[in-house]
């Protein structure tokens, strides 16, 4: 049986925010979607861009995955499947985004995983292979010297900053950056406060975005 309350959802969006969109709608579905921005998440169900943004359809192109990771640019692409990759190349050569937004938070379970070297939860172990992108990071930011949290903290902030730098590993993004048409932007939404933090571009640190 379908979920009752995905049932409930649309009946609600067929009554209410379908009528008072549908013009934008039909817009959309006849000349395409054009959005500026990309936002790379994480498929935390806490943490959803169009909620945190106020996005209509058709604003933001969103790609979510486990951590919010960017993996690096492959040559090879013969041998595996690389959804994320192919969101960007879309995004970035197809939509001809003007922004991408990097999107971290707090409390993510991946990291924690990560951190915690937690067991695998199938044999295949998806979610430790693609975490395993982030070993380089750790090693970098070093083992907790102090408060674990705070530690944890930085590393959710780390990969925020290890997924920009990744994307530039992408030679379209790097050329279209390079030509001032493409802005990679860091940000990390607090779960328990709402409070979004802005990655500052001049000191690297991560600050709450007061300009609101």
């Amino acid at each position: 049986m379908f979920p009752q309350r995905l049932t409930d959802g649309y009946k609600s969006f067929l009554n209410g925010e379908l009528p008072l969109q549908r013009e934008r709608y039909e817009e959309l579905a006849s000349k395409g979607q054009h959005p500026e921005i990309m936002v790379i998440g994480c498929g935390d169900s806490r943490v959803a861009p169009e909620t945190i943004f106020d996005a209509g359809p058709g604003e933001i192109f969103v790609i979510r995955n486990i951590a919010n990771l960017v993996p690096p640019c492959e040559s090879d692409v013969e041998t595996s499947f690389h959804g994320t990759s192919a969101a960007i190349e879309f995004g970035v050569n197809a939509l001809e985004v003007k922004h991408i937004v990097v999107l971290g938070h707090a409390s993510c379970g991946g990291v924690k995983a990560f951190a915690d070297n937690a067991p695998p939860l199938t044999k295949r172990n998806f979610i430790g292979k693609w975490m395993s992108q982030i070993a380089p990071v750790a090693e970098r930011l070093g083992p907790p010297t102090g408060d674990r949290q705070s530690w944890i903290r930085q590393l959710e902030w780390a990969v925020v900053e290890h997924s920009m730098e990744n994307l530039l590993t992408f030679p379209t993004v790097r050329e279209r950056v390079e030509q001032g048409k493409l802005f990679i932007h860091g940000a990390y939404f607090g779960v328990a406060t709402g409070v979004l933090f802005m990655r500052n571009p001049a000191t690297g640190t991560f600050e709450p975005y007061m300009d609101v």
